[in-house]
């Protein structure tokens, strides 16, 4: 599977990239979002909101496990982190399959229930603001997305 590569320099800049890959978004979409606590998640995950015409303020469902937003696609935002159990059925193939697109953050934690193709990002903390992206697509699909991402 090849990877790609994305280096931002500041919060701004994530905020932008994550924008831009929103604007290539289609319903049914799933991005598995994995980094440190820190690294940029949410900002990733605002700039994606932004890109699909939320306006609404974005933050993490850390105890809520899923959040919905409405915009050109609705996005369901989903913290799994305080998952007690992978295989506890909590409806996430609903929304994997419903007509918006869904960032799963620590995704990991659900490797069982998650789609068979996904965009994969993972985000390291370089230095400061500094962050490097790691991006996998796991399909034909996503391949796509990030050919035209990456040209």
């Amino acid at each position: 599977m090849k990877s790609y590569e994305f280096i931002t320099n500041s919060p701004e800049e994530t905020f932008e990239f994550a924008k831009r890959i929103a604007a290539l978004l289609q319903p049914k979409d799933v991005l598995l979002l994995e980094g440190d606590l820190g690294a940029g998640k949410t900002t990733f995950t605002k700039g994606l909101a932004k890109g699909l015409g939320i306006d609404k303020t974005v933050n993490s469902p850390t105890f809520t496990i899923i959040k919905e937003y409405a915009g050109r696609l609705p996005l369901y935002h989903m913290d799994v982190y305080r998952v007690q159990d992978e295989f506890e059925d909590l409806g996430f193939d609903e929304y994997f399959e419903g007509e918006g697109v869904t960032i799963v953050e620590w995704a990991h934690l659900i490797k069982e229930q998650l789609p068979k193709d996904s965009l994969s990002i993972n985000i390291f903390h370089l230095e400061s603001d500094k962050r490097r992206f790691e991006i996998k697509p796991k399909g034909k699909r996503y391949e796509l997305l990030c050919k035209e991402l990456f040209v």
